[in-house]
């Protein structure tokens, strides 16, 4: 499948997914998400990836936000549809994929770039990356997701900060309030989010997708689905394969 927007490039079990967009700070158009969603159904087919690294190009942007362009002009259904299309085609696709995906911030992450590292299951940032919300300096709401996991991931007294200010903050903050995980040099961001995401691979994959789907599901039903998935994974292979492991000392196979 050839892409205009994006670049996929495969490292051992990891894939990474860069945004190329560089003469508009990799700005989420139409087609950029388009292109995004089929190469995650891509990737999550692909059995020899096992985590999956969403950044930008260059060093100053991961997604400077979403392209305004290509919206201005839109009444309430559009722009509806434009938000729900997004959000189930690319935004709650990532959130609920059987493969982890790893955010390296590089640079701006505002608006939809923002809500893009949010979806995601774990967020690394540069010591210069911004990331922010300013939809309300436009008269608009974050329509990706944005009003939801900002406060699940910061509290509702931040994330009301954050959304209604529509201030920019430093990484360094964004790691004080749980934002994102890990904060490094520009140099630095992209091997330490692949030495994160070796370290993952080499863990058992259906333990794995059990467990994305059990966390995603902790403000409905999650403990049932704890208990219903730890029983499952009981007659899958890689749990026979780690305990067989544990018992011989040995390294698991999965």
């Amino acid at each position: 499948m050839n892409f205009q927007n994006i670049l996929i490039e495969k490292q051992d079990k990891t894939s990474i997914i860069t945004i190329n967009r560089p003469d508009s700070l990799n700005a989420l158009n139409g087609s950029t998400i388009k292109e995004l969603s089929n190469a995650l159904d891509l990737l999550e087919n692909d059995a020899d990836c096992r985590v999956i690294i969403i950044t930008g190009s260059g060093q100053k942007s991961f997604v400077a936000g979403a392209d305004i362009k290509e919206f201005s002009d839109f009444g309430q259904h559009e722009a509806e549809e434009l938000a729900r299309n997004g959000q189930n085609i690319l935004f709650d696709k990532i959130e609920n994929l059987k493969k982890p995906v790893i955010a390296a911030v590089n640079g701006f992450a505002l608006g939809g770039g923002l809500e893009l590292a949010m979806a995601c299951h774990i967020r690394y940032a540069s010591e210069n990356a911004k990331l922010g919300l300013p939809e309300v300096t436009l008269g608009l709401i974050p329509g990706y997701g944005g009003t939801q996991r900002l406060p699940k991931l910061v509290g509702k007294g931040l994330a009301n900060e954050i959304i209604f200010s529509a201030k920019m903050i430093s990484a360094e903050r964004a790691k004080e309030i749980k934002l994102v995980n890990e904060v490094f040099s520009i140099e630095e961001l992209l091997p330490k989010t692949k030495e994160l995401a070796t370290i993952i691979s080499r863990n058992s994959p259906q333990g794995i997708t059990k467990a994305i789907a059990a966390v995603n599901a902790s403000d409905n039903n999650g403990f049932e689905l704890e208990i219903k998935s730890f029983g499952e994974l009981f007659d899958m292979n890689d749990k026979k394969e780690g305990v067989s492991a544990f018992l011989e000392k040995r390294k698991p196979n999965f």
